[in-house]
C-alpha cells in the first residue's frame, strides 16, 4: 500500500518528467492515413501504423476511435483494446538519428548479462585462436 509521503514523492517526480518531456496535448487516430496522430505541447506530431506499437498490433479502426490522454500527459490509454503507451518510451524510439539510436540500442545490449554457456564458448573459442581469419580476394 502507498501511504501519502510516497503519493506525493510520486507526484513530484511525475511533475519534474512533465517538465524534461514533451507531453501529449491530443491524440486521435486518422482513419485516411491509418495512423496513430499525437499532438505534443512542444508544437511536434508524430504519428504512426498501429501494428508498430506493442498492444495495438491487431488493433482495428473501431478500436482506436477513442484514446485517453493520461492526467500527466505521458500516456495514451485506449479503452477498447485495455492497452497503454507510455509516450517517454515511444519518443526514444521514433526520435533521433540512426546513429543516436543506434548508440541507445547499443548501450542497452551492452548492459546485458552474459549467460554461461556463452562465456564458456567465447572462451573455448579465444583458446582455440579466435575466429578463422578471412580469406582475402586479390
Amino acid at each position: 500500500m502507498v501511504n501519502a509521503e510516497e503519493f506525493e514523492q510520486a507526484n513530484v517526480r511525475a511533475m519534474q518528467c512533465r517538465e524534461t518531456n514533451p507531453v501529449a496535448i491530443s491524440a486521435r487516430y486518422d482513419e485516411a492515413l491509418r495512423r496513430v496522430v499525437i499532438a505534443f505541447s512542444t508544437g511536434i506530431e508524430l504519428s504512426f501504423i498501429p501494428q508498430d506499437a506493442q498492444g495495438l498490433e491487431a488493433a482495428q479502426p473501431a478500436d482506436l476511435a477513442h484514446i485517453e490522454i493520461s492526467p500527466s500527459g505521458l500516456g495514451l490509454h485506449f479503452p477498447t483494446l485495455d492497452a497503454d503507451l507510455y509516450l517517454p518510451a515511444l519518443l526514444e524510439g521514433f526520435l533521433g538519428s540512426r546513429q543516436w539510436m543506434a548508440a541507445q540500442l547499443g548501450k542497452q545490449g551492452g548492459r546485458a548479462t552474459t549467460s554461461t554457456a556463452k562465456a564458456d564458448a567465447a572462451h573455448a573459442n579465444g583458446r582455440c585462436g579466435g575466429r578463422p581469419k578471412t580469406a582475402s580476394i586479390i
